[in-house]
């Protein structure tokens, strides 16, 4: 059986048991686990049917406690105090001795670290005094959670419950920002803009290009059941539609009013109740600035060939 909760209390006894609960941040549903035990990890990517070579990010309550498993360079410590808590996670060399499963880092020398900025993560996270490992609340490659119906559409079964914190308000993963000896590097688009990052750093970004070295790089994740085809003016008679702004009248828009914002919070609320119709989806074509670029990178991984 997986419990629903609104209090943290048994959330909380849950985790320091050893068991996986989901929890709401502002990005989406978290499936969390005690980063400090091999087997909690474990049953992280078992409940998930998720691949080994996958890192998962490490969820803690504040910069200081970042430290404590990252050696944060100068380039992403100024990110850290601009942007956290919120939708930005840094990945950092791994420090010597840190307490955490290696099975969280698949094996690198880097870890991945987000200090969330959802009230109910951040009280979860006071209370069990542990970091949490935690990817999205769905099985593998699926589309991810921005409730806890969703969490409990894909996981009922495989986790001990879900903390519900009702809606997500970004809605997309977070961002994903390393290094590169002194240079930035851009390894997921998330819920803070690029454009925000270059303006804090006072630099571009670089794209990386290359081996799965932080989660989300999959080149299928985030899909629906059904194919997608993107960029589409209009649909033809066989698909569902998907809108964005001024596009032709559709089965759902996902900001009519064509408000970047508004369309990351219902990207993957869209995904899932368009694949209700059980038709191939088309998707109207989004701006590629601001959070535009993220939603873009979740509908091409969406998408691409399935494996």
């Amino acid at each position: 059986m997986t419990d629903r909760w609104t209090k943290i209390a048994p959330a909380a006894e849950a985790l320091l048991a050893g068991d996986l609960i989901a929890f709401p941040t502002e990005t989406v549903y978290g499936l969390g686990g005690d980063a400090t035990r091999d087997e909690s990890v474990a049953s992280i990517f078992a409940a998930k049917g998720r691949p080994k070579f996958n890192p998962l990010i490490l969820h803690v309550t504040d910069h200081s406690e970042a430290e404590r498993f990252g050696d944060i360079s100068a380039g992403l410590r100024s990110l850290a105090e601009r942007f956290w808590p919120g939708p930005l996670t840094l990945v950092a060399p791994l420090r010597e001795r840190a307490k955490v499963s290696p099975l969280a880092s698949a094996g690198l020398d880097t870890i991945a670290l987000r200090v969330p900025a959802d009230s109910l993560a951040r009280e979860l996270l006071a209370e069990v005094k542990i970091p949490l490992a935690a990817p999205s609340a769905n099985p593998s490659g699926k589309v991810s959670p921005t409730t806890a119906d969703h969490v409990l559409a894909g996981l009922t079964g495989k986790i001990a419950g879900v903390l519900d914190g009702g809606p997500c308000p970004v809605g997309l993963e977070s961002t994903i920002v390393g290094m590169d000896g002194e240079t930035p590097v851009l390894l997921r688009p998330g819920g803070v803009a690029v454009e925000d990052l270059a303006d804090a750093l006072g630099r571009p970004l670089i794209t990386h290009k290359g081996a799965i070295n932080a989660p989300g790089q999959l080149s299928s994740h985030y899909a629906p059941d059904a194919p997608v085809r993107l960029n589409a003016d209009a649909p033809d008679e066989t698909e569902a539609y998907i809108g964005f702004g001024a596009s032709p009248s559709g089965d759902i828009n996902l900001s009519p009013t064509g408000d970047l914002i508004e369309a990351a919070a219902n990207l993957f609320a869209a995904l899932r109740d368009i694949d209700h119709f059980n038709k191939p989806i088309a998707v109207a074509p989004i701006p590629e600035t601001g959070l535009g670029a993220a939603i873009n990178d979740r509908l091409r991984r969406a998408a691409a060939p399935r494996s």
